[in-house]
């Protein structure tokens, strides 16, 4: 045959394929990581099979990376402006949310720092052969000055336009935080309302966007690996195996290391009580793979280590979308490091210093959607110029990565509300240090007694208030920690419920009817 016939013959195939990895998902009910993992099977076999003969097929994994290019800026501009306009101005609510937010930072950064050097240590990516789609033109690596001043929007559609990631987010936030101080009086909270619904609706729109592209990304694996395996021996793809290793012990040291020691400079507690209370809710995040999911957990067992439930609820479900050390962290500076070895990029330390850098901040915007640590490593690339291919091509690990991604945010989350309640003096250390017994009832009792705290209502009866910012409120504990649903959530998460099985910390549970249902 002509090489132009087997091309066309392995893109048949392919689409066969494409149609089986659709029926299983329809009919077997097969989960996202079982169809990656198969793709990844698929795609080696026919890089194997149709060795040189993979240009069509590649084109599938093309178009999936452009348009996951494409959705990243509105996803941040509509993202971080919600996040920040729905703090408020409550005093206590802004002292919470401030040291909340520092600290879930904190926890991406030194994740990030760890990584960086680990990569760096091991050489990851080094040897790993791959070639570029043909059309794929890479930029070069600018100077460390030239960057800092690039990092500010000079035209918002022109920075959009080419993808330019941390202008946007800086433009987002100048918005945000000018709304927040317009609405300073009852004329101008009504003014600026509905700029607000928009926002929000806007951020529901992006989040259900995003999840129908990460929907697709077996199929782009199945592209990706075939192209890669078509253009180089199957061995070539070991250098994977480093990378697993090396997430793991960069999260190992985060989680062991890292936090507790945070957690004791800044309390003066003693770690291992921490790890005795969360211990539950680790094992829950490892195996569910659902930072979202876990947050019943994540309450329910920091109520019992001491911490009241506001502050529970309002850190363990900022946490599950703001500052995951897992997916924001480790993993996009990982794959960062790995792309830059791989094309032989002569980076300098202070380039690669920027790169930790880049990712805290593209960290912001890019959470508590399906697949955030592809959104996140996908915003992280196209800020530093990097090939958005090699995210693909590193998903078959990825679904092993997750399991330690969410564990490793959700103990930050944990953590961070720990730090937080000791801070605020508002921490039990006679449960904490396990003294007396944790009586959720009576918990409960007096949490209903205090009424409201930090600007939000807390308890089974709470409503949706306005607040003096303007924007729409509802109550952390009703929203994370109980099952009902409120008309008025228009956060990301709300708009994930019941959709199954998704990436890092963002699969919400499916009821227990609906799950039943799905068994049989």
């Amino acid at each position: 045959m002509s090489d132009v016939t087997l091309n066309w013959v392995a893109l048949g195939v392919t689409v066969i394929l494409f149609a089986g990895i659709a029926a299983l998902s329809v009919k077997k009910k097969a989960g996202f990581t079982t169809r990656v993992l198969l793709a990844t099977v698929l795609g080696i076999g026919m890089g194997v099979i149709f060795k040189g003969h993979t240009d069509y097929v590649a084109a599938f994994g093309t178009v999936w990376s452009n348009v996951i290019s494409a959705i990243v800026v509105p996803l941040l501009l509509f993202s971080i402006i919600a996040s920040i306009t729905n703090l408020g101005e409550s005093v206590r609510l802004r002292n919470i949310g401030i040291k909340t937010i520092v600290l879930l930072l904190l926890n991406t950064l030194t994740a990030a720092a760890i990584t960086l050097a680990l990569a760096l240590a091991f050489g990851v990516g080094k040897g790993f052969q791959y070639t570029l789609p043909t059309d794929y033109q890479q930029r070069e690596v600018p100077a460390v000055i030239d960057t800092i001043v690039n990092l500010f929007p000079t035209n918002l559609a022109a920075n959009w336009s080419e993808n330019q990631v941390v202008p946007v987010v800086v433009f987002a936030i100048l918005v945000a935080v000018a709304y927040n101080a317009a609405g300073s009086t009852d004329r101008a909270r009504a003014a600026i309302a509905p700029f607000k619904a928009f926002i929000d609706a806007g951020n529901v729109v992006m989040s259900r966007a995003t999840q129908i592209v990460v929907g697709f990304t077996p199929y782009a694996v199945l592209s990706l690996i075939a192209a890669a395996v078509s253009g180089s021996d199957v061995a070539a793809l070991l250098p994977l195996l480093v990378v697993l290793v090396v997430a793991y012990i960069a999260m190992a040291l985060q989680m062991f290391v890292v936090q507790p020691l945070v957690l004791a400079a800044a309390t003066r507690l003693n770690p291992v009580y921490f790890f005795k209370s969360f211990w539950t809710t680790g094992v829950v995040a490892f195996t569910s793979e659902s930072s979202i999911g876990t947050i019943p957990v994540t309450v329910r067992q920091l109520r019992g280590a001491g911490v009241p439930g506001d502050i529970a609820s309002f850190v363990a479900g900022l946490g599950a979308n703001l500052g995951m050390p897992g997916c924001a962290g480790v993993w996009p500076v990982l794959l960062a490091v790995f792309a830059v070895n791989a094309q032989g990029l002569a980076y300098s330390p202070a380039q690669y210093g920027f790169l930790v850098v880049l990712a805290l901040l593209v960290s912001i915007g890019t959470v508590g959607v399906p697949g955030t640590a592809t959104i996140t490593a996908t915003s992280l690339f196209a800020a530093a110029g990097l090939p958005i291919p090699f995210i693909a091509i590193s998903q078959p690990i990825s679904q092993i990565v997750d399991m330690g991604r969410t564990a490793l945010n959700v103990a930050g989350a944990a953590n961070t509300a720990v730090v937080v309640a000791a801070s605020e003096k508002q921490l039990d250390e006679d449960l904490y240090y396990q003294r007396k017994a944790f009586a959720e009832e009576e918990e409960d009792a007096i949490e209903m007694s205090h009424g409201t705290v930090a600007g939000v209502t807390s308890g089974p009866t709470a409503t949706a208030e306005t607040s003096p910012a303007g924007a729409v409120g509802v109550s952390a504990a009703s929203v994370f920690a109980s099952a009902s649903s409120n008309p008025l959530d228009f956060t990301p998460g709300a708009v994930l419920a019941g959709q199954g099985e998704d990436l890092c910390g963002v699969r919400l549970p499916v009821k227990s009817g609906a799950r039943h249902s799905e068994e049989k």
